[in-house]
């Protein structure tokens, strides 16, 4: 799902790989980066808890792509969410950037989760697009600030 952003790519791509930061922006998750480091950096390990108050489910991560400022790929290994999670940064000019997040997922549970998907699907969608909007809002203030 892509959204363009008023800053510099370069800008974006510091802000989507923050990883601890994400949870400024990222609708009910927060993330820890479990290997030494900030995690941005190939073979990073990620730790992260969507969900609300004490109910979530830890989604474990590691980085198996790294190609700064342009991409990156974590690998989702955790019990319920598995497959390649990809985040984008596409320089439009000078002063704007699109970010494009891709998740490419196992649905979980069998036959419940193909069953299910359709179902949740547009409540995952509208989560994601939610995030993305904020990110882009709080990237574009902190562009404008110069932080």
């Amino acid at each position: 799902m892509p959204v363009d952003v008023g800053a510099p790519a370069e800008a974006v791509w510091k802000a989507v790989t923050d990883w601890e930061g994400q949870g400024e922006w990222m609708l009910g998750t927060r993330v820890a980066v479990t290997s030494d480091g900030d995690g941005r950096r190939l073979g990073a390990t990620l730790r992260a808890v969507t969900g609300v108050g004490p109910i979530g489910i830890i989604d474990t991560m590691e980085v198996v792509e790294w190609a700064p400022p342009t991409r990156c790929v974590v690998r989702h290994t955790g019990r319920i969410v598995r497959g390649d999670g990809v985040f984008e940064v596409v320089e439009l000019g000078p002063e704007s950037a699109r970010f494009l997040w891709t998740e490419l997922l196992d649905l979980p549970l069998g036959a419940l989760g193909r069953f299910g998907w359709p179902i949740v699907r547009p409540v995952f969608r509208a989560g994601v697009a939610r995030s993305l909007r904020k990110m882009a809002r709080l990237c574009e203030a902190e562009h404008l600030t110069g932080g």
